[in-house]
């Protein structure tokens, strides 16, 4: 498979481009683009970041049938970025085609065309602190057709915004609250997909939260709103005394590329770690108990958030906290030291450009 490369005449990039960055609204000079014909995917090619023209009866507008990636590139040095675990990337895009019924991108075109576009736009990776290339691959439904049924045509995309820290606080701890009114998801269904609806169906909770003082809401289960599962846009970790635990993947769950980066670091530093179904009267009870340390979130996008408050149902779960805790600080460091280079990667996690 080839990739065809069309190079823009002149850079949109200035001197002014990487300040007081907002995440995924600036974007790189260049974009890969690829599509079936009869249902198996053609050569790929690079071409000048520009506006898609599409017919309003475009399939994915009215059914949703669209999966995405979220990954990042890291400056390391003037001849060097680095990318993280793309093995890792295209083996969820891959699971998250098969729920959607999308074909499946080759991974040649994946992987070879992520580092040829990364390599083109190299000067968009920002050298600053908390700052990075973020890489939006996409594939979505194109049948110019309004019927009910799977596409038989598909785009695939590969777009890169630099961007600053996710969440506009930075590293301020935030406040999130559950919910019993709404669900993210069920067994059976797409949650373990990164699929555009998981996303469009969260908004409105989220906006909801917002106006009561909360980043974010943390999703529970949909049967007995018991059981904890996810943040928004990541996993989440509880750090006992003698442990680290995590929501198990039970089919309703995005499998995490940092939450995998974490549970192996975690490992690594001695530290026991359990993938379990997590009551969250258990949570506010170790706790009130001195037993539970710390609660962190862990995305691509965010990288290692820290939870200052969690609010069910009049209780609270909070630490006095201006940052991240100690062990969400260690883990932190670990990771991004391996993104930028600072520290020699034994786990074959990254990928220089």
């Amino acid at each position: 498979m080839d990739i065809h490369t069309e190079p823009i005449m002149e850079s949109r990039l200035t001197d002014s481009t990487f300040d007081s960055l907002l995440f995924g609204v600036e974007f790189s000079d260049h974009m890969l683009l690829a599509q079936t014909e009869q249902g198996e995917w053609q050569d790929a090619t690079i071409l000048p970041y520009g506006n898609l023209s599409v017919p309003p009866s475009l399939s994915v507008l009215h059914y949703g049938q669209a999966v995405f990636e979220g990954m990042k590139a890291f400056y390391v040095n003037e001849s060097t970025v680095h990318l993280f675990r793309l093995d890792d990337h295209y083996e969820r895009l891959t699971n998250s085609c098969h729920r959607i019924s999308i074909p499946v991108p080759p991974k040649e075109m994946f992987i070879e065309g992520l580092k040829k576009l990364v390599a083109l736009d190299r000067a968009w990776v920002p050298n600053k602190e908390n700052h990075s290339l973020y890489i939006r691959p996409v594939a979505f439904a194109s049948d110019p057709i309004i019927a009910a049924k799977a596409s038989t045509e598909y785009t695939f995309m590969i777009i890169c915004s630099p961007v600053g820290p996710y969440y506009p606080t930075g590293v301020k701890p935030l406040d999130l609250t559950t919910s019993t009114e709404y669900v993210r998801a069920v067994v059976g269904g797409t949650g373990y997909a990164k699929a555009a609806g998981n996303y469009a169906a969260s908004f409105q909770p989220a906006q909801e939260v917002r106006k009561d003082g909360f980043a974010q809401i943390i999703w529970l289960d949909a049967l007995e709103h018991r059981f904890v599962e996810e943040v928004g846009t990541m996993n989440i970790f509880f750090k006992l005394k003698d442990r680290l635990i995590t929501p198990k993947l039970t089919g309703s769950i995005l499998s995490g590329i940092t939450r995998k980066s974490v549970i192996a670091l975690a490992q690594e530093m001695g530290i026991e770690v359990s993938e379990e179904r997590i009551d969250i009267h258990d949570m506010i009870a170790a706790f009130k108990d001195g037993e539970l340390e710390e609660v962190f979130g862990a995305g691509t996008a965010a990288v290692i958030a820290p939870i200052g408050r969690i609010h069910h149902q009049g209780e609270n779960i909070q630490f006095d906290l201006e940052g991240r805790g100690p062990f969400a600080t260690k883990v932190h460091k670990a990771i991004t030291d391996l993104q930028h280079g600072r520290v020699v990667d034994t786990h074959g996690w990254v990928h220089p450009v």
